[in-house]
């Protein structure tokens, strides 16, 4: 997501940690294992049929826009910034969604009518017609019940912000009005976090209208209940059932000896359908569950209740999560602290897209599904092309449990394809992570969270709807970022993907990375030689294991920031503050590589084929990975990224064919483009961080044939292109 000065990246991605694998050899490294020790080389698999994908630059390599700094989107979509940024390289555009990861609604029209018109409140909908759309906002929903998520260190809780005048709601359209299930399958819930485990018997609960009719009070056998999800159970306590409530202000002893406990869960099964302060004019107003405080602790000897959370209207507060929250709004909560999104126009009108299609999102988490409808709509009035519309974003960043975001996407697919029957949708859209992404078990034990989504969609005749399956990727940690860590891309993002497919994902459904870079918040190393070997592996891998698209993150040039890693960048361009490119960084040049040299620039198939080197360090590292394509002119473009940090590396490359066990080579003259350490070379100092020298990629012409030794510059991405006999 896009940063400006103003802004907190932490805000806007997950921590992820580092994961590490157990590096498991590929059956061409058994080509490699009868060379004498001392020779280094490269072996292409070019064996028919053994070729493990295809893709079009045009469509595979792409790069992805987000929420810009405040007033700044007319500037950074001008035509000279465009021109500056197509020369990337990239293909097509994801457009990114920031307001789901900071619980808002999304006004991506600023033009629409409200629920309640006559008071201009409610529930939001933008015009399908009414333009031009050249920005867009988000607006902070008054019925918020977390206090912190995985995307957005702003806002507050209403739970516990100390006023009995505000209030939690529950997302609506999670109701059995709309599911058509029962509530008890898509139940409300609010969690506690004491911050400590403290002597628990009793709470305190002021619903407010729609209450909870029937309702549990729980506590967790686990570590942490958020971040270790399916380590523990929720389990009850023992006077914690409570059924035929009537509302009001109610304090509950929960156990008759206190139980120390860091995490409190209240789970609602059945609402009351009383109305809330909005009036009965919108069924809406009328389902889901209501609460204005809560309060947890401990009733003493003497009958009073202790509260052990503290209770305020910022970020200070006791933390509370919620299961979902009512997108019921009023436009004085627009965000523009926060930003601005590009409008449609503004950015399909920039001369960015170029007639490719664009993947585009909708609000899902916390919107409506008209808004979603309209959306589409107008894009399509235009002639706008459309490659897949992504429902939300990063729901695990967001506690959202697997069915309740399956039941979400169900109805936004119906609304949307009620507009368009065959467009194509996108999802879930999870955050970057390593592993699987697991959530408290269910009545069965299951703790996948992709799992059970897929299976949701399965049971209710909704698989079709799941047309690729999009998820981002930061596989490191920014505060902790260490040289190393570039060995382990290539395990990652590819275990990545056996996960999803382990996890019931059909092989008929492609998988995309809709965003993506080194980690969650900046640091130097985006600035310095490894930014551009990292993407230039990350891109590699993914493509090469069977990977549709994937977009790096993010096209627009935006200013350097101070990240927990130090002063970086996301983008690829050294910026001052009014978005002037001072230089491009090695991102770019990486970004070049793949998509100019390595790729042809045309839209066309690539064919890409099983590629390895033997060159491994004492501890097995291996420190030059090598990925091959057949280009549609005819040429073997091979990609070799050298990891090693301080030493060039002379190999040979063999293209072998098993099926005659033949031997080939490149012929004739070869093009070989060098970028690295030997001609980049970032001086940190600050915001007034500088690359002297600042490229370019060196570009020489050696001869093919099998003796002919390639050097390969320290810490450096080389492509080698030709004919092969």
């Amino acid at each position: 997501m896009s940063i400006s000065t103003k802004f907190s990246p932490i805000s806007f991605f997950c921590p992820i940690v580092l994961k590490r694998f157990t590096i498991t050899v590929p059956a061409i490294f058994s080509l490699l294992f009868a060379l004498p020790l001392f020779a280094q080389q490269a072996v292409i698999d070019i064996t028919p049929g053994h070729s493990t994908n295809s893709y079009s630059p045009l469509r595979a390599l792409g790069s992805a826009v987000d929420r810009d700094p405040l007033n700044s989107t007319s500037t950074l979509y001008d035509p000279a910034r465009v021109q500056q940024m197509l020369t990337a390289g990239w293909g097509p555009v994801s457009y990114r969604l920031n307001t789901e990861l900071s619980i808002q609604a999304w006004h991506w029209n600023p033009m629409g009518t409200w629920s309640d018109s006559s008071n201009q409140q409610g529930y939001f909908v933008g015009s399908p017609t009414a333009g031009p759309n050249l920005r867009s906002f988000g607006y902070n929903l008054p019925h918020r019940g977390t206090t912190s998520n995985y995307g957005t260190s702003g806002g507050y809780s209403v739970l516990d912000d100390g006023d009995l005048t505000t209030y939690w709601k529950s997302n609506p359209y999670l109701d059995e009005m709309y599911t058509h299930e029962d509530n008890s399958l898509h139940p409300g819930w609010i969690i506690i976090d004491l911050g400590n485990t403290l002597p628990v018997n009793a709470i305190k609960i002021a619903w407010a209208n729609p209450y909870a009719v029937d309702y549990q009070i729980q506590y967790w056998t686990g570590n942490d209940a958020i971040g270790n999800q399916a380590q523990g159970n929720w389990e009850t306590f023992p006077d914690g059932n409570v059924n035929g409530a009537t509302g009001g202000t109610v304090t509950l002893q929960l156990t008759s000896s206190s139980k120390k406990v860091e995490f409190v869960r209240v789970l609602m099964t059945a609402s009351s359908n009383t109305c809330d302060t909005h009036g009965t004019s919108d069924p809406r107003n009328c389902v889901g569950f209501t609460i204005n405080e809560v309060s947890l602790g401990a009733i003493n000897s003497s009958g009073q209740f202790q509260d052990f959370m503290h209770h305020s209207a910022n970020q200070n507060q006791t933390l509370t999560y919620s299961s979902s929250i009512d997108s019921w709004h009023v436009p004085k909560e627009i965000a523009t602290d926060d930003g601005e999104q590009p409008g449609f126009d503004r950015l399909y009108k920039s001369g960015l897209i170029r007639k490719i299609p664009m993947t585009v999102p909708v609000a899902m988490l916390y919107d409506n599904p008209d808004n979603a409808a309209n959306q589409i709509a107008y894009i399509e009035s235009k002639g706008y092309p459309i490659r897949y519309v992504e429902l939300g974003e990063e729901p695990d960043g967001q506690f959202v449990v697997p069915e309740d975001d399956a039941a979400l996407y169900v109805q936004w697919a119906d609304a949307i394809h009620k507009v368009d029957p065959k467009i194509q949708l996108a999802g879930p859209v999870f955050e970057g992570t390593n592993t699987d992404i697991q959530v408290w078990p269910n009545a069965q034990g299951n703790v996948s969270w992709f799992n059970r989504f897929l299976r949701y969609l399965q049971s209710h005749g909704h698989a079709q709807d799941l047309n690729v399956m999009t998820f981002e990727h930061y596989p490191f940690d920014p505060c902790n970022m260490a040289w190393n860590d570039l060995y382990y891309e290539p395990l990652a993002v590819t275990n990545i993907m056996k996960v999803w497919r382990q996890d019931g994902l059909p092989a008929s459904i492609p998988m995309q990375i809709t965003e993506s870079n080194i980690a969650y918040d900046t640091a130097i190393e985006y600035m310095q030689p490894f930014g551009a070997l990292w993407l230039a592996d990350y891109a590699g891998s993914f493509l090469t294991a069977g990977g549709q698209a994937l977009y790096y993150y993010q096209w627009e040039p935006l200013p350097m920031y101070q990240g927990c890693g130090g002063w970086g960048t996301f983008g690829m361009f050294n910026v001052d503050s009014t978005y002037n490119v001072s230089q491009v960084t090695s991102q770019y040049f990486a970004a070049q590589m793949l998509t100019q040299q390595w790729s042809q620039p045309v839209d066309k198939q690539h064919a890409l084929y099983p590629a390895v080197s033997n060159i491994v360090d004492d501890k097995g590292h291996v420190l030059v990975t090598v990925y091959a394509t057949l280009r549609p002119d005819g040429q073997w473009a091979v990609l070799l990224v050298n990891k090693d940090q301080f030493t060039p590396h002379s190999l040979t490359v063999e293209f072998h064919n098993s099926q005659d066990n033949t031997d080939h080579y490149f012929a004739g003259t070869v093009t070989q483009i060098s970028f690295g350490s030997d001609n980049y070379i970032w001086h940190p100092d600050g915001q007034n961080g500088y690359a002297d020298p600042d490229g370019p990629a060196v570009t020489s012409y050696p001869n093919g044939g099998a003796s002919m030794e390639y050097t390969l510059p320290e810490s450096s991405i080389t492509v080698l292109r030709g004919s092969v006999q």
